[in-house]
Protein backbone atom coordinates (compact mmCIF):
# COMPACT_ATOMS: atom_id res chain seq x y z
CA UNK A 1 0.00 0.00 0.00
CA UNK A 2 1.42 3.51 -1.15
CA UNK A 3 2.26 6.27 1.91
CA UNK A 4 -0.77 8.64 0.38
CA UNK A 5 -2.99 5.39 0.83
CA UNK A 6 -5.49 6.86 -1.67
CA UNK A 7 -8.55 5.08 -0.50
CA UNK A 8 -8.72 6.54 2.56
CA UNK A 9 -8.50 10.14 1.26
CA UNK A 10 -10.74 9.74 -1.73
CA UNK A 11 -13.63 12.18 -1.65
CA UNK A 12 -12.45 13.28 2.03
CA UNK A 13 -11.49 15.62 4.26
CA UNK A 14 -9.20 15.18 6.95
CA UNK A 15 -11.57 16.35 10.25
CA UNK A 16 -10.73 14.17 13.29
CA UNK A 17 -10.15 11.43 10.58
CA UNK A 18 -11.15 11.09 6.86
CA UNK A 19 -14.61 12.01 7.27
CA UNK A 20 -17.18 13.03 3.97
CA UNK A 21 -17.56 16.73 3.62
CA UNK A 22 -21.19 18.58 3.85
CA UNK A 23 -19.49 20.39 0.85
CA UNK A 24 -19.76 17.23 -1.13
CA UNK A 25 -16.29 16.37 -3.03
CA UNK A 26 -14.27 17.89 -6.10
CA UNK A 27 -12.04 16.45 -9.08
CA UNK A 28 -8.41 16.71 -9.03
CA UNK A 29 -7.03 17.95 -12.69
CA UNK A 30 -4.03 17.67 -13.90
CA UNK A 31 -2.92 20.89 -15.96
CA UNK A 32 -0.90 18.96 -18.40
CA UNK A 33 -3.38 16.43 -19.99
CA UNK A 34 -6.33 18.12 -18.12
CA UNK A 35 -7.22 14.21 -16.70
CA UNK A 36 -9.10 13.82 -13.39
CA UNK A 37 -6.44 12.07 -11.50
CA UNK A 38 -8.46 12.19 -7.90
CA UNK A 39 -10.68 13.32 -6.04
CA UNK A 40 -10.58 15.13 -2.64
CA UNK A 41 -13.49 15.82 -0.27
CA UNK A 42 -15.04 19.61 -0.62
CA UNK A 43 -15.40 21.62 2.85
CA UNK A 44 -18.06 24.22 2.90
CA UNK A 45 -18.59 26.90 6.12
CA UNK A 46 -20.85 23.75 8.37
CA UNK A 47 -17.60 21.68 7.73
CA UNK A 48 -15.82 24.50 9.07
CA UNK A 49 -17.81 25.18 12.31
CA UNK A 50 -17.19 21.60 13.34
CA UNK A 51 -13.56 21.45 12.19
CA UNK A 52 -12.86 24.56 14.09
CA UNK A 53 -14.44 23.36 17.45
CA UNK A 54 -13.14 20.26 17.51
CA UNK A 55 -9.72 22.22 17.08
CA UNK A 56 -10.36 24.77 20.05
CA UNK A 57 -11.08 21.61 22.30
CA UNK A 58 -7.96 19.61 20.95
CA UNK A 59 -5.52 22.66 21.31
CA UNK A 60 -6.04 23.08 24.66
CA UNK A 61 -4.46 19.38 25.47
CA UNK A 62 -1.97 19.56 22.77
CA UNK A 63 -0.76 23.02 24.24
CA UNK A 64 -0.19 21.01 27.87
CA UNK A 65 1.93 18.40 25.87
CA UNK A 66 5.23 18.22 26.79
CA UNK A 67 7.95 20.20 24.26
CA UNK A 68 9.76 16.77 23.63
CA UNK A 69 6.59 15.45 22.68
CA UNK A 70 5.59 17.67 20.42
CA UNK A 71 9.10 18.44 18.57
CA UNK A 72 9.55 14.60 18.67
CA UNK A 73 6.42 14.89 16.06
CA UNK A 74 7.34 17.37 14.09
CA UNK A 75 10.88 15.59 13.62
CA UNK A 76 9.21 12.59 12.52
CA UNK A 77 6.62 14.74 10.20
CA UNK A 78 10.21 15.90 8.43
CA UNK A 79 11.69 12.37 8.48
CA UNK A 80 8.32 11.05 6.73
CA UNK A 81 8.78 13.98 4.13
CA UNK A 82 12.31 12.54 3.16
CA UNK A 83 11.25 8.82 3.14
CA UNK A 84 8.20 8.78 0.99
CA UNK A 85 9.88 11.60 -1.54
CA UNK A 86 9.54 9.63 -4.09
CA UNK A 87 5.62 8.85 -3.73
CA UNK A 88 5.07 12.97 -3.05
CA UNK A 89 7.17 13.72 -6.31
CA UNK A 90 4.35 12.49 -8.74
CA UNK A 91 1.53 14.42 -7.05
CA UNK A 92 3.17 17.49 -7.16
CA UNK A 93 4.41 17.05 -10.45
CA UNK A 94 1.22 16.26 -11.71
CA UNK A 95 -1.27 18.37 -9.79
CA UNK A 96 1.14 21.39 -10.02
CA UNK A 97 2.62 20.73 -13.35
CA UNK A 98 5.78 21.19 -12.01
CA UNK A 99 9.28 19.72 -13.36
CA UNK A 100 10.92 17.15 -11.33
CA UNK A 101 13.49 19.50 -9.50
CA UNK A 102 10.71 21.79 -7.99
CA UNK A 103 8.55 18.78 -6.66
CA UNK A 104 11.98 17.67 -4.90
CA UNK A 105 12.41 20.94 -3.81
CA UNK A 106 8.87 21.33 -2.27
CA UNK A 107 9.52 17.88 -0.14
CA UNK A 108 13.43 19.55 0.95
CA UNK A 109 11.63 22.59 2.13
CA UNK A 110 8.63 21.02 3.92
CA UNK A 111 10.89 18.37 5.71
CA UNK A 112 13.21 21.10 6.82
CA UNK A 113 10.19 23.76 7.95
CA UNK A 114 9.33 20.60 10.13
CA UNK A 115 12.78 20.16 11.63
CA UNK A 116 12.81 24.06 11.86
CA UNK A 117 9.70 24.19 13.73
CA UNK A 118 10.76 21.00 16.02
CA UNK A 119 13.87 23.07 17.38
CA UNK A 120 10.92 25.86 17.73
CA UNK A 121 9.49 23.73 21.14
CA UNK A 122 12.51 24.47 23.02
CA UNK A 123 13.09 28.16 22.37
CA UNK A 124 12.73 30.70 25.78
CA UNK A 125 9.37 31.29 25.55
CA UNK A 126 9.30 34.80 27.43
CA UNK A 127 11.90 37.04 29.58
CA UNK A 128 12.29 38.54 32.89
CA UNK A 129 11.59 42.58 32.90
CA UNK A 130 13.06 45.06 35.05
CA UNK A 131 10.11 46.59 37.91
CA UNK A 132 10.15 49.08 40.10
CA UNK A 133 7.70 47.70 41.94
CA UNK A 134 7.94 44.43 44.77
CA UNK A 135 7.49 41.37 42.51
CA UNK A 136 8.50 39.51 39.47
CA UNK A 137 7.46 40.88 36.15
CA UNK A 138 7.44 38.47 33.28
CA UNK A 139 6.63 38.71 29.37
CA UNK A 140 5.86 35.04 28.05
CA UNK A 141 4.73 33.69 24.89
CA UNK A 142 1.39 31.64 25.02
CA UNK A 143 -0.12 29.88 21.75
CA UNK A 144 -2.90 31.60 20.45
CA UNK A 145 -5.42 28.93 19.88
CA UNK A 146 -6.62 27.48 16.71
CA UNK A 147 -4.58 29.03 13.55
CA UNK A 148 -5.93 28.98 10.20
CA UNK A 149 -4.01 28.05 7.58
CA UNK A 150 -5.13 29.61 3.37
CA UNK A 151 -1.94 28.49 1.59
CA UNK A 152 -1.92 29.03 -2.66
CA UNK A 153 -1.21 26.82 -5.78
CA UNK A 154 1.81 27.46 -6.56
CA UNK A 155 4.37 26.10 -4.08
CA UNK A 156 1.62 24.73 -1.94
CA UNK A 157 3.69 21.76 -0.12
CA UNK A 158 6.55 24.45 1.33
CA UNK A 159 3.56 27.44 1.55
CA UNK A 160 0.78 24.84 3.65
CA UNK A 161 3.94 23.45 5.79
CA UNK A 162 5.35 27.17 6.56
CA UNK A 163 2.59 27.84 8.17
CA UNK A 164 1.47 24.83 9.69
CA UNK A 165 4.20 23.03 11.10
CA UNK A 166 5.37 26.27 13.42
CA UNK A 167 2.05 27.17 14.23
CA UNK A 168 1.60 23.31 15.63
CA UNK A 169 5.17 23.05 17.61
CA UNK A 170 4.20 26.50 19.49
CA UNK A 171 1.54 24.59 21.00
CA UNK A 172 -1.35 25.54 18.64
CA UNK A 173 -4.20 23.80 16.88
CA UNK A 174 -4.73 24.64 12.75
CA UNK A 175 -7.15 24.27 10.34
CA UNK A 176 -6.01 24.12 7.04
CA UNK A 177 -7.48 25.54 3.67
CA UNK A 178 -5.18 24.63 0.82
CA UNK A 179 -6.53 26.17 -2.96
CA UNK A 180 -9.06 23.07 -4.48
CA UNK A 181 -6.65 23.66 -7.40
CA UNK A 182 -3.80 21.96 -5.88
CA UNK A 183 -5.94 20.05 -2.73
CA UNK A 184 -3.43 17.05 -2.72
CA UNK A 185 -0.25 18.38 -2.75
CA UNK A 186 -1.60 21.64 -0.35
CA UNK A 187 -3.51 19.54 2.19
CA UNK A 188 -4.06 15.92 1.85
CA UNK A 189 -0.05 14.87 1.56
CA UNK A 190 0.37 16.97 5.12
CA UNK A 191 -2.47 15.64 6.64
CA UNK A 192 -1.51 12.22 6.03
CA UNK A 193 2.05 13.19 6.82
CA UNK A 194 0.90 14.33 10.86
CA UNK A 195 -1.87 11.44 10.82
CA UNK A 196 1.28 9.14 10.10
CA UNK A 197 3.38 10.81 12.21
CA UNK A 198 1.04 10.85 15.41
CA UNK A 199 -0.33 14.28 16.27
CA UNK A 200 -3.35 13.65 18.16
CA UNK A 201 -6.79 13.73 16.56
CA UNK A 202 -8.34 16.91 16.31
CA UNK A 203 -5.48 19.14 16.36
CA UNK A 204 -4.92 19.75 12.31
CA UNK A 205 -7.69 19.63 10.13
CA UNK A 206 -7.44 20.04 6.09
CA UNK A 207 -10.55 21.29 4.33
CA UNK A 208 -10.41 21.64 0.62
CA UNK A 209 -12.64 24.53 -0.90
CA UNK A 210 -13.39 27.59 -2.19
CA UNK A 211 -13.91 31.20 -1.54
CA UNK A 212 -16.96 30.10 0.83
CA UNK A 213 -14.88 28.17 3.33
CA UNK A 214 -11.91 31.09 3.16
CA UNK A 215 -14.81 33.62 4.35
CA UNK A 216 -16.23 31.12 6.84
CA UNK A 217 -12.66 30.55 8.27
CA UNK A 218 -11.77 34.69 8.78
CA UNK A 219 -15.57 34.65 10.09
CA UNK A 220 -15.41 32.09 12.83
CA UNK A 221 -14.82 33.59 16.07
CA UNK A 222 -12.62 30.50 17.14
CA UNK A 223 -10.05 31.14 14.24
CA UNK A 224 -7.78 33.78 16.19
CA UNK A 225 -5.29 34.20 13.26
CA UNK A 226 -5.29 33.56 9.58
CA UNK A 227 -1.71 33.47 7.41
CA UNK A 228 -2.90 33.67 4.12
CA UNK A 229 -0.40 33.47 1.21
CA UNK A 230 -1.69 34.69 -2.00
CA UNK A 231 -2.55 37.34 -4.18
CA UNK A 232 -2.44 41.29 -3.31
CA UNK A 233 -6.39 41.33 -4.24
CA UNK A 234 -7.32 38.55 -2.23
CA UNK A 235 -5.37 39.22 0.68
CA UNK A 236 -6.56 42.93 1.40
CA UNK A 237 -10.25 41.74 1.21
CA UNK A 238 -8.91 38.88 4.02
CA UNK A 239 -7.05 41.77 6.21
CA UNK A 240 -10.29 43.52 6.49
CA UNK A 241 -12.64 41.15 7.34
CA UNK A 242 -10.16 40.05 10.01
CA UNK A 243 -9.64 43.51 11.01
CA UNK A 244 -13.51 43.68 11.42
CA UNK A 245 -13.16 40.75 14.37
CA UNK A 246 -9.82 42.18 15.86
CA UNK A 247 -8.51 38.86 14.31
CA UNK A 248 -4.55 38.90 13.63
CA UNK A 249 -3.73 38.03 10.13
CA UNK A 250 -0.33 37.21 8.31
CA UNK A 251 -0.30 38.25 5.12
CA UNK A 252 2.33 36.80 2.43
CA UNK A 253 1.44 38.24 -0.99
CA UNK A 254 2.44 39.45 -4.24
CA UNK A 255 5.34 41.37 -5.87
CA UNK A 256 6.51 42.44 -9.17
CA UNK A 257 10.49 42.47 -8.40
CA UNK A 258 12.67 43.99 -10.06
CA UNK A 259 16.42 42.45 -11.16
CA UNK A 260 18.78 45.60 -11.45
CA UNK A 261 21.95 44.54 -14.13
CA UNK A 262 24.47 46.80 -14.00
CA UNK A 263 27.00 47.13 -17.17
CA UNK A 264 30.17 45.53 -15.10
CA UNK A 265 27.99 42.47 -14.54
CA UNK A 266 29.02 39.36 -16.60
CA UNK A 267 26.30 39.49 -19.41
CA UNK A 268 26.78 35.37 -19.99
CA UNK A 269 25.67 34.99 -16.06
CA UNK A 270 23.40 37.75 -15.99
CA UNK A 271 21.34 36.43 -18.53
CA UNK A 272 21.10 32.87 -17.08
CA UNK A 273 20.09 34.26 -14.24
CA UNK A 274 17.35 36.49 -15.13
CA UNK A 275 15.70 33.74 -17.65
CA UNK A 276 15.75 31.52 -14.06
CA UNK A 277 14.17 34.32 -12.28
CA UNK A 278 11.73 34.96 -14.86
CA UNK A 279 10.73 31.55 -16.22
CA UNK A 280 11.30 29.01 -12.95
CA UNK A 281 7.89 27.16 -12.25
CA UNK A 282 6.05 28.94 -15.48
CA UNK A 283 7.03 32.53 -13.34
CA UNK A 284 4.32 31.10 -10.99
CA UNK A 285 5.62 32.20 -7.81
CA UNK A 286 5.67 35.74 -5.84
CA UNK A 287 9.50 36.13 -5.96
CA UNK A 288 9.93 35.30 -9.88
CA UNK A 289 11.67 38.06 -11.53
CA UNK A 290 8.80 40.73 -13.12
CA UNK A 291 11.06 43.61 -14.18
CA UNK A 292 14.78 43.53 -15.25
CA UNK A 293 16.05 46.58 -15.33
CA UNK A 294 18.87 47.08 -17.21
CA UNK A 295 22.09 49.54 -17.90
CA UNK A 296 21.05 51.18 -21.52
CA UNK A 297 24.91 50.16 -22.46
CA UNK A 298 23.96 46.62 -22.29
CA UNK A 299 20.51 46.44 -22.30
CA UNK A 300 20.08 45.34 -26.36
CA UNK A 301 22.66 42.53 -25.91
CA UNK A 302 20.67 41.41 -22.79
CA UNK A 303 17.62 41.17 -24.59
CA UNK A 304 19.01 39.35 -27.54
CA UNK A 305 20.72 36.74 -25.34
CA UNK A 306 17.67 36.39 -22.93
CA UNK A 307 15.45 36.19 -26.05
CA UNK A 308 17.57 33.45 -27.98
CA UNK A 309 17.59 31.61 -24.47
CA UNK A 310 13.85 31.57 -23.76
CA UNK A 311 13.51 30.00 -27.56
CA UNK A 312 15.53 26.70 -26.76
CA UNK A 313 13.60 26.44 -23.55
CA UNK A 314 11.60 23.24 -24.43
CA UNK A 315 7.69 23.32 -22.93
CA UNK A 316 5.78 20.84 -22.28
CA UNK A 317 4.46 18.10 -19.87
CA UNK A 318 7.27 17.31 -17.16
CA UNK A 319 5.81 13.93 -16.41
CA UNK A 320 6.59 12.40 -20.08
CA UNK A 321 8.90 14.97 -22.06
CA UNK A 322 12.16 16.86 -20.79
CA UNK A 323 11.27 20.50 -20.59
CA UNK A 324 12.09 23.74 -18.87
CA UNK A 325 8.80 24.76 -18.29
CA UNK A 326 5.28 22.74 -17.60
CA UNK A 327 2.16 24.26 -18.00
CA UNK A 328 0.11 27.17 -16.42
CA UNK A 329 -2.08 25.93 -13.39
CA UNK A 330 -5.17 26.60 -15.87
CA UNK A 331 -6.89 28.39 -18.48
CA UNK A 332 -8.31 31.61 -16.40
CA UNK A 333 -4.84 32.06 -15.13
CA UNK A 334 -3.23 31.78 -18.64
CA UNK A 335 -5.86 33.93 -20.15
CA UNK A 336 -4.93 36.51 -17.68
CA UNK A 337 -0.75 35.97 -18.41
CA UNK A 338 -1.23 36.59 -22.51
CA UNK A 339 -4.03 39.80 -22.21
CA UNK A 340 -0.89 41.01 -20.06
CA UNK A 341 1.73 39.95 -23.17
CA UNK A 342 -1.02 41.18 -26.14
CA UNK A 343 -1.89 44.64 -24.37
CA UNK A 344 1.82 45.42 -24.07
CA UNK A 345 2.16 44.67 -27.14
CA UNK A 346 -0.48 46.52 -28.64
CA UNK A 347 0.82 49.51 -26.60
CA UNK A 348 4.04 49.40 -28.41
CA UNK A 349 6.18 46.65 -26.59
CA UNK A 350 8.16 44.42 -29.03
CA UNK A 351 7.98 40.53 -28.41
CA UNK A 352 11.32 39.53 -28.42
CA UNK A 353 10.59 35.76 -28.08
CA UNK A 354 7.42 33.77 -26.97
CA UNK A 355 4.13 35.64 -26.23
CA UNK A 356 2.05 32.71 -27.54
CA UNK A 357 0.32 29.05 -25.96
CA UNK A 358 -0.66 25.80 -27.24
CA UNK A 359 -3.50 24.54 -24.42
CA UNK A 360 -1.65 25.87 -21.13
CA UNK A 361 1.88 25.52 -22.47
CA UNK A 362 2.61 29.18 -22.51
CA UNK A 363 6.05 30.10 -24.72
CA UNK A 364 8.82 31.92 -22.17
CA UNK A 365 8.47 35.26 -23.03
CA UNK A 366 10.68 38.34 -23.60
CA UNK A 367 9.59 41.96 -24.31
CA UNK A 368 11.54 44.79 -25.36
CA UNK A 369 11.00 48.36 -25.73
CA UNK A 370 8.55 48.60 -22.50
CA UNK A 371 7.34 51.28 -20.91
CA UNK A 372 6.60 51.35 -16.94
CA UNK A 373 2.71 52.32 -17.81
CA UNK A 374 2.95 48.47 -20.00
CA UNK A 375 0.43 45.94 -18.22
CA UNK A 376 2.71 43.14 -18.38
CA UNK A 377 5.64 45.71 -16.67
CA UNK A 378 3.34 47.31 -14.47
CA UNK A 379 1.06 44.44 -12.73
CA UNK A 380 2.24 41.16 -11.46
CA UNK A 381 1.67 38.95 -14.32
CA UNK A 382 2.38 35.31 -12.06
CA UNK A 383 3.71 34.17 -15.80
CA UNK A 384 7.08 33.32 -17.22
CA UNK A 385 7.47 37.04 -18.80
CA UNK A 386 10.62 39.24 -18.48
CA UNK A 387 9.76 42.49 -19.94
CA UNK A 388 12.86 44.33 -19.77
CA UNK A 389 13.64 48.29 -19.33
CA UNK A 390 17.04 50.43 -19.84
CA UNK A 391 18.16 52.61 -16.92
CA UNK A 392 21.24 55.34 -17.48
CA UNK A 393 22.22 55.82 -13.97
CA UNK A 394 22.11 54.48 -10.57
CA UNK A 395 19.71 56.86 -8.92
CA UNK A 396 17.30 56.03 -12.55
CA UNK A 397 17.66 52.24 -10.99
CA UNK A 398 16.68 53.31 -7.83
CA UNK A 399 13.80 54.70 -8.94
CA UNK A 400 12.35 52.54 -11.36
CA UNK A 401 12.61 49.81 -8.99
CA UNK A 402 11.00 51.41 -6.26
CA UNK A 403 8.18 52.63 -8.07
CA UNK A 404 5.83 49.62 -7.52
CA UNK A 405 3.42 49.15 -4.56
CA UNK A 406 4.81 45.76 -3.99
CA UNK A 407 7.76 45.33 -1.97
CA UNK A 408 9.03 41.33 -2.04
CA UNK A 409 12.25 40.57 -3.59
CA UNK A 410 14.88 42.56 -5.01
CA UNK A 411 17.92 41.21 -7.16
CA UNK A 412 20.85 43.41 -7.68
CA UNK A 413 23.96 42.06 -10.28
CA UNK A 414 27.11 44.11 -10.13
CA UNK A 415 30.74 43.70 -10.03
CA UNK A 416 30.75 46.44 -7.24
CA UNK A 417 29.68 44.51 -4.78
CA UNK A 418 29.71 47.65 -2.15
CA UNK A 419 27.49 49.84 -4.32
CA UNK A 420 24.82 46.98 -4.80
CA UNK A 421 24.33 46.53 -1.02
CA UNK A 422 24.04 50.43 -0.96
CA UNK A 423 21.25 50.11 -3.04
CA UNK A 424 19.80 47.41 -0.92
CA UNK A 425 19.01 49.77 1.41
CA UNK A 426 17.62 52.15 -0.75
CA UNK A 427 14.62 50.09 -2.45
CA UNK A 428 11.70 48.73 -0.20
CA UNK A 429 12.00 45.17 -0.06
CA UNK A 430 11.88 42.23 2.50
CA UNK A 431 14.42 40.05 0.48
CA UNK A 432 17.52 41.50 -1.42
CA UNK A 433 20.05 39.30 -3.13
CA UNK A 434 23.15 40.84 -4.27
CA UNK A 435 24.68 39.14 -7.65
CA UNK A 436 21.67 36.27 -7.69
CA UNK A 437 18.10 36.60 -8.99
CA UNK A 438 14.80 37.10 -7.03
CA UNK A 439 13.68 33.70 -6.22
CA UNK A 440 15.26 31.87 -3.39
CA UNK A 441 13.79 31.02 -0.31
CA UNK A 442 15.18 28.65 3.36
CA UNK A 443 12.95 27.75 6.33
CA UNK A 444 15.73 29.65 8.77
CA UNK A 445 15.17 33.19 7.19
CA UNK A 446 13.05 36.05 8.03
CA UNK A 447 10.27 35.68 5.06
CA UNK A 448 8.10 38.19 3.58
CA UNK A 449 7.19 41.84 2.21
CA UNK A 450 6.60 45.72 2.46
CA UNK A 451 3.88 47.62 0.68
CA UNK A 452 1.32 45.21 -1.25
CA UNK A 453 3.84 42.05 -0.61
CA UNK A 454 2.49 41.92 2.77
CA UNK A 455 1.55 43.40 6.20
CA UNK A 456 4.52 43.81 7.91
CA UNK A 457 4.92 40.17 9.67
CA UNK A 458 7.47 37.72 9.19
CA UNK A 459 7.52 33.80 9.23
CA UNK A 460 10.86 31.32 9.16
CA UNK A 461 13.30 30.44 11.87
CA UNK A 462 13.06 32.57 14.91
CA UNK A 463 10.50 34.82 13.50
CA UNK A 464 7.82 32.26 13.87
CA UNK A 465 8.06 32.78 17.63
CA UNK A 466 6.23 36.07 17.29
CA UNK A 467 3.79 34.89 14.00
CA UNK A 468 2.52 32.27 16.21
CA UNK A 469 2.16 33.21 19.75
CA UNK A 470 0.74 35.50 21.95
CA UNK A 471 2.46 37.58 24.17
CA UNK A 472 1.49 37.78 27.85
CA UNK A 473 2.55 40.32 30.60
CA UNK A 474 2.62 38.39 33.99
CA UNK A 475 3.51 39.62 37.35
CA UNK A 476 3.86 37.46 40.41
CA UNK A 477 3.89 39.19 44.46
CA UNK A 478 4.56 37.23 47.85
CA UNK A 479 2.10 39.09 49.21
CA UNK A 480 -1.18 41.17 48.31
CA UNK A 481 -0.01 44.79 48.77
CA UNK A 482 -1.96 47.38 50.50
CA UNK A 483 -4.16 50.26 48.58
CA UNK A 484 -5.66 53.32 49.85
CA UNK A 485 -9.34 51.92 49.57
Amino acid sequence: MSFLNEKSWTGKIFSDGWASADGGDAPVIEPATGDEIGRTGNGNAADLARASASAATAQREWAATSFEDRAAILRKAGQLFADHAGELHGWIMRETGALAPKAELETHVAAGECFEAAALTSRPLGSVLPTPAPRMSIARRLPIGVVGVISPFNFPLILSTRSVAPALALGNAVVLKPDPRTAVTGGVIIARVFEEAGLPPGVLHVLPGGAELGQAMVEDPLVRLISFTGSSAVGRSVGEAAARRSKRVLLELGGNNALIVFDDANLELAVSAGAFGSFLHQGQICMTTGRHLVHERIKDDYVEMLAKKAELLPVGNPMTDHVALGPIIDAKQRDRVHSLVTDSVAAGAKLAAGGNYDGLFYRPTVLDNVTTTMPAYAEEVFGPVAPVVGFASVDEAVALASDTDYGLSLGIISNDVMRAVDLAGKIPAGIVHVNDQTVADEPIIPFGGVGASGNGFRVGGEANLDAFTETQWLTIRGDVPTYPF
